[in-house]
């Protein structure tokens, strides 16, 4: 498998996160450093993106949660970087009341297909973008949609400790792309 670069959501993923876990376990992963996780600028992620991308041999793989699945939409319309293909977990729903208003430059994410392979993993319950939301994005970005059940937002408060289905379906996408 390829490098993987993890791009966390607002609050830039705990200790006890799927994404934090994979990454102390895997040289191969490597996370991106936006300025501030809480106060997130579009802008400055997008670049902070470039810059972990620019610094990895060969095109990665990009692992999103959360906030950081609109960063990969809004990014790949103003990058010309070469990723393998992005890995979107948990894509919110910027027009929702739960959503943070400290986020809301990353709001209207673009709706064209990405110039990429992606693949997002939806949650029954999620309670910061419904399936319907993410099935809408799945297909104008050009994405194929796994749907895994009530699992929350596919974070550290559901209990998915290392998230072995997470890894399994991370493994499955890798070995899409690589051919």
């Amino acid at each position: 498998m390829t490098e993987i670069v993890i791009l966390p959501g607002i609050g830039g993923s705990g200790e006890l996160h799927w994404q934090t876990r994979w990454e102390k376990r895997d040289p191969r992963y490597r996370r991106f450093q936006p300025t501030d996780w809480n106060r997130p600028e579009l802008k400055d992620w997008i670049l902070a993106l470039d810059r972990a991308v620019g610094a990895t041999p060969k095109p990665p793989l990009l692992v999103a949660h959360s906030l950081a699945c609109l960063l990969v939409a809004h990014w790949q319309q103003v990058s010309t970087a070469s990723v393998a293909g992005a890995f979107l977990v948990a894509v919110p729903n910027p027009e929702t009341p739960a959503f943070p208003a400290e986020a809301a430059g990353f709001a209207n994410p673009p709706s064209t297909k990405f110039r990429f392979r992606s693949l997002v993993i939806a949650s029954a319950n999620d309670p910061y973008g419904t399936i319907e939301y993410a099935r809408g994005k799945a297909s104008h970005w050009g994405s194929g949609i796994v749907e895994v059940g009530e699992l929350g937002h596919i974070n550290e408060a559901s209990g998915l400790e290392d998230w072995s289905q997470g890894k399994d379906l991370l493994a499955a996408f890798a070995a899409g792309v690589a051919h």
